[in-house]
């Protein structure tokens, strides 16, 4: 047998692994269905494989318990960890794929019904869903607000075991619809640009939550290293705290868009020139760079006592930390994931009050429109941020 007969045969079991346990998956779902009949239909675009494009897929949700509310999901946005999970499944990050998959975690809509006990919300309010779903809420990390580190197991958005409800595996927000505890929605104020409002709930949140922790204040010397879907919400709120913001990109495009955001100097790193002179200037960096890169480059920006924070998710990473001890010596380095609910409510209500929004792209749901959305953002090919206009769903 040839390398190249043995490969197809491979690919051949690959798949049809793949197709057994799709099967199982319905079965099983059509099982909760007979032993649950309350439970949501719903409908949305699933992968079935790492290899798979998206398509038109139907699933069921768990009912609207006594504390859930059901939203109906008018807008999703595309984030660039959801490309990771459905594309690029790394276990080093506690990312393992489970097929098929629904994602979306950056959820806008419109409430349609409530349970009994509910109380933060009526019927026709406007509600978000953002990384996460349900948390114990009695661990030390949920009772001061860090929910996204419960320490019996956060249950996050999509492709995640839910352990409260029979540990069926969440479903995300490229869906018509989603229900959830109402602990764990977010109150979408009435006057909230709706359709560029989804990406603050992640985007937003993963930039407010380290501005914050750091304490970054007026007259602070701020970076931004990565000017995409994240980056350009963190220049936004140093902007708007009144710090003066330097921008790190390698896309000269970005550099109009960065000026008008307020950002004082846009830095090509690709050019050594403009690299030159900022050592040792800044009180502040937060690196979004979901690429390899070196990180000892904003290290040695940062001043004395200066803070770096790290939220880009580099896929499959070989960034080399072994020289950050001397290289990084009286400056701080930590990681941030997202925030907690009241944080993200913070966050939300200070992005509409201040008319702070991502740049978006509104595209139809549609599996081709996803797809292409997926191949421009792993190729770079898109500035800010997707937004999947839900009510557009067949």
């Amino acid at each position: 047998m040839t390398n190249l007969q043995f490969l197809a045969k491979l690919k051949m079991f690959c798949v049809i692994v793949a197709v057994i346990a799709a099967v199982n998956l319905v079965n099983a779902q059509q099982n909760q269905n007979d032993l649950h009949p309350n439970r949501v239909f719903s409908k949305g675009f699933a992968v079935h494989s790492h290899e798979d494009q998206f398509h038109l897929y139907e699933f069921t949700r768990h009912g609207v318990g006594g504390n859930d509310i059901q939203i109906e999901i008018l807008y999703a946005g595309i984030c660039h960890s959801d490309l990771h999970a459905v594309w690029e499944e790394q276990k080093d990050f506690g990312i393992h794929s489970r097929y098929p998959m629904v994602p979306g975690h950056e959820i806008v809509g419109r409430v349609v019904k409530i349970g009994n006990n509910v109380t933060k919300f009526k019927i026709g309010d406007f509600a978000g869903v953002g990384c996460m779903v349900n948390a114990c809420r009695m661990c030390g990390y949920c009772l001061v607000g860090k929910e996204q580190f419960c320490e019996k197991g956060t249950v996050f958005t999509y492709n995640s075991i839910d352990h409260y409800h029979e540990h069926e595996i969440t479903m995300g927000g490229y869906s018509n619809n989603i229900v959830v505890s109402e602990n764990f929605a977010i109150n979408i104020p009435k006057n909230a640009d709706l359709k560029k409002a989804a990406p603050l709930l992640c985007a937003g949140i993963t930039t407010w939550s380290p501005i914050k922790f750091s304490n970054v204040k007026k007259g602070d010397k701020a970076g931004v290293a990565g000017y995409g879907g994240v980056g350009h919400m963190a220049a936004q709120y140093l902007v708007a705290l009144g710090t003066e913001v330097t921008v790190f990109d390698t896309n000269e495009e970005k550099r109009n868009d960065a000026k008008r955001m307020g950002v004082k100097r846009y830095v090509n790193v690709r050019n050594p020139k403009e690299l030159e002179g900022l050592n040792n200037t800044m009180d502040f960096i937060i690196t979004t760079i979901p690429a390899d890169y070196d990180p000892l480059i904003y290290v040695r920006m940062l001043k004395i006592g200066g803070e770096m924070a790290v939220v880009g998710l580099p896929p499959n990473s070989n960034i080399n930390i072994s020289k950050l001890p001397l290289g990084a010596a009286n400056r701080k380095i930590y990681g941030s994931l997202i925030g907690g609910i009241k944080e993200t409510q913070e966050m939300l209500d200070y992005s509409v009050a201040n008319t702070i929004y991502p740049q978006v792209e509104i595209i139809k749901a549609e599996p081709s429109e996803i797809d292409k959305a997926y191949k421009n953002l792993k190729n770079g090919k898109m500035k800010f941020r997707y937004v999947i206009d839900m009510s557009t769903l067949k």
